[in-house]
C-alpha cells in the first residue's frame, strides 16, 4: 500500500471519530461551557407593550419583545393560557374597570420570568358590556343583589370572590337583580359556579318580566328555566367549576330576548336536600349583549 492510500485511510477514520463523537458527547450537556443553554438572565426580555386598537371599541394590542424569547405565555385578565402563545396578539375587555395583563415569557435554559401591565378601560362597550353590576362578587357586592327566601335552609353570602349558597334540608333561596333592556337585541347570560357536589338538589337561572317575590308558596318562573344544575337530570352530584353554559343540564340556553324595552329580572335560585360541603358558588356573572 502506498504513503498516499495511508493518508487517505487515517483521514478517513480520524473523520468517522469524529463524527460519532459528535453523537455520543463531544458537546457538554450543562448550562454554559459555550454550548448556546446558557440561561437567559435578563428579566427584560419579559417585557411587552399595550396599545389601544384605532376604531375598534375596548380592544388592545399586546406585543411582547421576542428577543431572548423562546415562548410565551398571557395572562388577559383571566389567567395564564394553559398553551403558548404568540408575540403579537389582542385582547377585548368589554367591560370598564381596571385589568392586569400579564406576560410569562420563556428564555434559554428554561428559565421565566414574569410582568404585569396594568390597563384602564373608561367604559364598557356598548355592545358587549356585562348589564350586571357586582357580577364579580367582590365584598360590598352583595348590596347589588336583592335576596329571595321561599323557605328556610337555604342562605347566600359573599366571601373569596364569590357568592355561596349553602345549607339544605329543602330550604329554597335566591338572589336577583333588574336589568334594562332593548327591544329585539339577543342578550346571553352565563356565569362561573363551582362546588364539591350536591344531592337532591336544584339550581336555576331565569331573565323575565315579572317581578321577584319572597314568601312561602311562591316561586319563579317567568321565562322559563335559561340554565340549571340539577342532581335528578345528572349534573352537580359531583365536584364541578366552570362556565354554567357548559355544565348545565337544564333549560332553553343562556340566549334571551324581549319584544319591549324595559326592566327584566335576572334571577337566580336553588334549594334541596343539601347544597354539598362547600355550596354551589358563583362568580363573573354576565348578561351581554351579542348583536
Amino acid at each position: 500500500m502506498n504513503q498516499r492510500s495511508i493518508i487517505t485511510r487515517i483521514s478517513a477514520l480520524l473523520l468517522s471519530v469524529c463524527t460519532i463523537g459528535a453523537f455520543t458527547g463531544c458537546q457538554p450537556d450543562e448550562f454554559g461551557a459555550g454550548n448556546g443553554l446558557e440561561p437567559s438572565t435578563d428579566p427584560n426580555f419579559a417585557s411587552f407593550t399595550v396599545t389601544p386598537v384605532a376604531g375598534k371599541n375596548n380592544t388592545y394590542a399586546l406585543r411582547a419583545r421576542e428577543e431572548g424569547v423562546i415562548g410565551l405565555k398571557w395572562d388577559k385578565g383571566e389567567g395564564f393560557s394553559s398553551s403558548f402563545g404568540k408575540a403579537i396578539d389582542t385582547v377585548f375587555l368589554p367591560d370598564a374597570g381596571t385589568y392586569q395583563i400579564g406576560l410569562l415569557a420563556y428564555g434559554r435554559g428554561g428559565v421565566s420570568h414574569q410582568t404585569t401591565q396594568q390597563v384602564v378601560v373608561a367604559s364598557s362597550d356598548p355592545v358587549a358590556g356585562n348589564m350586571v353590576t357586582g357580577g364579580k362578587m367582590q365584598p360590598g357586592d352583595e348590596s347589588k343583589w336583592l335576596p329571595l327566601t321561599y323557605s328556610d335552609g337555604v342562605s347566600f353570602a359573599i366571601r373569596d370572590g364569590k357568592m355561596v349558597a349553602t345549607g339544605g334540608n329543602w330550604g329554597h333561596a335566591g338572589i336577583y337583580q333588574p336589568v334594562e333592556v332593548v327591544a329585539g337585541k339577543k342578550y346571553k347570560v352565563d356565569m362561573i359556579v363551582s362546588g364539591s357536589g350536591a344531592t337532591d338538589t336544584w339550581f336555576e337561572v331565569y331573565v323575565g318580566k315579572a317581578v321577584p317575590e319572597s314568601g312561602g308558596g311562591k316561586d319563579y318562573n317567568d321565562g322559563g328555566i335559561r340554565l340549571a344544575l340539577n342532581t335528578w337530570n345528572g349534573c352537580g352530584n359531583a365536584a364541578f367549576n366552570g362556565k354554567l353554559s357548559a355544565i348545565s343540564c337544564g333549560g332553553s340556553g343562556g340566549t334571551v330576548s324581549f319584544p319591549e324595552s324595559g326592566t327584566v329580572y335576572l334571577v337566580i335560585r336553588t334549594g334541596g336536600g343539601n347544597l354539598g360541603n362547600t355550596g354551589i358558588a358563583i362568580t363573573n356573572v354576565e348578561l351581554r349583549g351579542t348583536n
